[in-house]
């Protein structure tokens, strides 16, 4: 039944070419957002490895990505910190995940560079 709920959705957005250029779109809002920060958020992942739907980030200290994450939440974005075992910040960007939200946390983290940077 899900699987079929999913593909019909899939089908009604246009395919999985529809499905591949939102996945690229989100995922470029935020490495957008890290790669013209001026090395304020960083990205651990080498460029050619990066994920389009898991998108990690450092910020310059672990005070600060405390700080960025309780605001960020104030803001209704939940679920940013990083796994337990490495820190740092973490977007689950799935296929579910609307362009609108993703272009929140994109505005989100300019803002936060603006004040904290």
């Amino acid at each position: 039944y899900m699987i079929n709920k999913t593909l019909e959705w899939v089908k009604s957005i246009g395919g999985l070419d529809a499905v591949d250029k939102l996945a690229q779109e989100r995922s470029d809002l935020i490495y957008g957002a890290i790669d013209g920060s001026e090395g304020y958020y960083k990205s651990p992942v080498p460029s050619s490895c990066r994920s389009r739907m898991n998108v990690v980030w450092r910020l310059p200290s672990e005070d600060l990505e405390k700080k960025f994450i309780a605001e960020a939440a104030e803001q209704g974005m939940s679920g940013l910190k990083g796994h337990r075992s490495v820190g740092g910040c973490r977007a689950s960007i799935y296929n579910a995940m609307p362009v609108a939200g993703v272009q929140a946390l994109s505005d989100f983290m300019a803002e936060f560079k603006k004040n904290n940077g």
